[in-house]
């Protein structure tokens, strides 16, 4: 069948997309000083013209918090042009989970460690630590059987540019949020809705929530799947409430094999925005193929 070589196509060429994929400029960054303006976030910024730069002092560090756990591919490191290279010399890169201490999780060695903290530390007196450009590259787990992925979503409204589709384009849209993520405007029972073109057994759904501002307005969200588009789908049967999301988390709902074609996000009341950063479906199982 045409269509299902099409969702094995797209599956493969997602995976393989994933495994290259830069995901340092979607988290947050911080460091142990700032000398002058030389800001944490610099490093993130695609320039290597401008740069990070901690004060003169012992075991300088700087930490980027991915948000999310990735199993980290590569990390590349650009070093400042115009003076003082041998700065960075005996720095370590770690990678893994602990927060509390990130100096506590191991010293990065290629290919597949997993982790949401990236730290780069210099150990030593008098050490100042100096990064132009910081690029991690990693595998997201959620993405690799993402069944919207290349689909077709639409919501009930559109505030500005955030249109549905950016809530399936890979990026949660940590930074920017108005050219990434979907939102309606504020309206009566907002809805969102994704075609996956094919009927499936979805076993789980994962929300990304913006980071930027306004967590709450996902509260009481409503998440349905079936095979209905009465009340625009709405009316399908429910996989999950979402009662909150924290600013910028990506929380996942099992939905135990429900079937349909339609995912849709659902707000209930008055005066509402659905603001969605990122949504993935993941499979169970092919029922048959609906698309034509």
């Amino acid at each position: 069948n045409v269509y299902l070589w099409s969702f094995f196509f797209l599956l493969f060429f997602s995976i393989c997309l994933m495994t290259y994929l830069n995901t340092a400029g979607w988290g947050t960054a911080n460091q142990s000083t700032t000398y002058k303006n030389s800001y944490a976030q610099y490093a993130l910024d695609g320039l290597n013209s401008s740069c990070t730069h901690t004060d003169l002092q012992s075991d300088p560090w700087w930490t980027l918090d991915l948000l999310k756990t990735y199993s980290v591919n590569r990390v590349t490191i650009t070093n400042r042009r115009d003076c003082c290279s041998n700065r960075i010399n005996g720095s370590e890169i770690r990678v893994g989970n602990d927060f509390s201490d990130v100096f506590s999780n191991p010293i990065y060695s290629c290919r597949g460690m997993e982790g949401r903290y990236v730290t780069v530390n210099i150990p030593g007196t008098s050490k100042i630590l100096t990064l132009c450009e910081v690029g991690v590259y990693g595998l997201v787990f959620a993405l690799i059987y993402n069944l919207a992925t290349g689909r077709t979503a639409i919501q009930s409204s559109t505030y500005g540019l955030w249109s549905a589709e950016q809530a399936i384009d890979f990026s949660p849209g940590f930074t920017k949020s108005w050219s990434l993520c979907s939102s309606t405007t504020a309206q009566t029972n907002p809805w969102w809705r994704v075609d996956l073109c094919y009927i499936y057994r979805v076993s789980r759904v994962v929300i990304t929530n913006r980071l930027d501002c306004c967590p709450e307005r996902i509260n009481v969200a409503e998440i349905r799947i079936g095979n209905s588009l009465e009340n625009n789908g709405n009316n399908n049967p429910i996989c999950a409430v979402i009662s909150s999301i924290p600013a910028g988390v990506s929380s996942t709902y099992t939905c135990n094999g429900m079937e349909g074609r339609y995912v849709n996000l659902f707000i209930p009341g008055d005066t509402k925005y659905l603001t969605l950063c990122e949504v993935e479906q993941q499979l169970q199982s092919s029922v048959c193929d609906n698309c034509q």
